[in-house]
């Protein structure tokens, strides 16, 4: 055989070797300190990479709040699911809605910082704890009752700096593999305002994954309905929101590498009543001040083409959205067939993979698990 010949079939052979090797996306899964069994944790353990066990928060000492006694057992509990999934990693997520009301105090100055990273070294280390997840809702912005200050937005970029020096000290001080890191995460938000509320480029350089929460980008505080988690723009809308598309290209333009990205995916709808009925409801005004947060395992028992509930499309968005025209219901959610969508666009786009909110809202059936799952191999 000539050598041309030669080493041109040793660079197909490598070529086709690299073309046949499958990446390897992360599917990060909260889990909160209820609704679920040690059962179907076992079961589902090896669809998952990562669980972020939410939530811990800081409180007024400027140090984490002790657990309650049903957080620690879900805790041993997560820890003990490595016997069925031994790559599986467990992060404790820290903030959470309603939970970031000292975000800003612990925060402020170094000292500060220092102070709530030794607070987060020990816990890791009490529950064999592979990483941090950062849940802060919001920098510089009101949330649930949270402190907030205008230079929160450098705050969070120095107290994620904070955090990764604490945990490459404890690797080398656990003498941890560096083949296996101590992992820093943040959940961000979908929306501009996040983005330009913080300095993702700068906070991104400490973070091993970027978790947009691509969901509830309308939710229980609006007076207008809409798709809560679009993958892209509808037609039918007014584009004052972003979809999920939006979103990632927002976080990539403010300096996240897309391959630290990962796609958030709710588990649940958001539902309006007293709806005007023009185009089944979507993109309608309502005179009512309730709304409802369902989870996807009732959505298929109780509304999903059921009790007056008709399901429909929206090709541009690649959601779906339930109309029930007699109680001029109107619910946003994400199914199987988006799932499929969103998947598609994460393995387009060369992101990390997906998060989800939350495990306990996808039972018993976890067909939208499954269907993560499927849609990234």
């Amino acid at each position: 055989m000539h050598k041309p010949l030669r080493l041109t079939l040793f660079f197909l052979l490598l070529a086709s070797l690299a073309f046949g090797q499958s990446k390897k996306y992360v599917v990060i899964g909260y889990v909160t300190g209820g609704g679920w069994t040690k059962e179907s944790l076992e079961a589902d353990a090896k669809k998952m990479t990562h669980i972020n066990f939410a939530f811990a928060v800081p409180n007024e000492a400027g140090v984490l709040a002790p657990l309650n006694q049903r957080d620690v057992k879900t805790l041993k509990a997560l820890d003990a699911l490595r016997s069925v999934n031994k790559d599986l990693k467990l992060l404790i997520s820290i903030g959470g809605w309603g939970g970031c009301k000292y975000f800003s105090d612990v925060s402020v100055n170094e000292p500060a910082r220092q102070k709530f990273a030794k607070s987060c070294m020990k816990l890791l280390n009490e529950y064999h704890l592979d990483g941090v997840d950062i849940d802060w809702e919001y920098p510089a912005q009101v949330g649930a009752g949270n402190i907030f200050r205008p230079e929160d937005k450098q705050n969070y970029t120095l107290l994620l700096k904070t955090l990764r020096e604490h945990l490459d000290a404890q690797e080398k001080k656990n003498k941890r593999l560096k083949s296996n890191p101590y992992l820093l995460t943040s959940a961000t938000g979908g929306d501009t305002a996040f983005v330009s509320h913080t300095e993702l480029g700068k906070a991104a350089k400490y973070l091993d994954y970027v978790n947009i929460m691509t969901y509830d980008l309308y939710h229980g505080n609006d007076v207008v309905t809409g798709h809560h988690s679009p993958l892209y723009q509808s037609k039918l809308g007014d584009y004052s929101r972003n979809s999920s598309d939006d979103a990632v290209k927002g976080h990539v333009k403010a300096g996240v590498p897309i391959s630290k990205i990962v796609l958030g995916v709710p588990f649940y709808g958001r539902g309006w009543t007293n709806v005007k009925p023009e185009q089944n409801g979507l993109f309608q005004p309502t005179t009512d001040t309730k709304h409802s947060f369902t989870s996807y395992t009732e959505l298929t028992n109780k509304y999903i083409n059921k009790n007056g509930y008709t399901r429909h499309w929206d090709e541009a968005s690649k959601v779906p959205y339930l109309w029930n025209p007699e109680t001029k219901s109107f619910i946003s959610y994400c199914d199987e067939e988006s799932m499929q969508y969103k998947m598609d666009y994460i393995k387009k786009q060369g992101m990390a993979g997906v998060m989800y909110w939350e495990y306990q809202l996808d039972m018993p059936g976890k067909k939208l698990l499954d269907s993560v799952v499927e849609g990234l191999k």
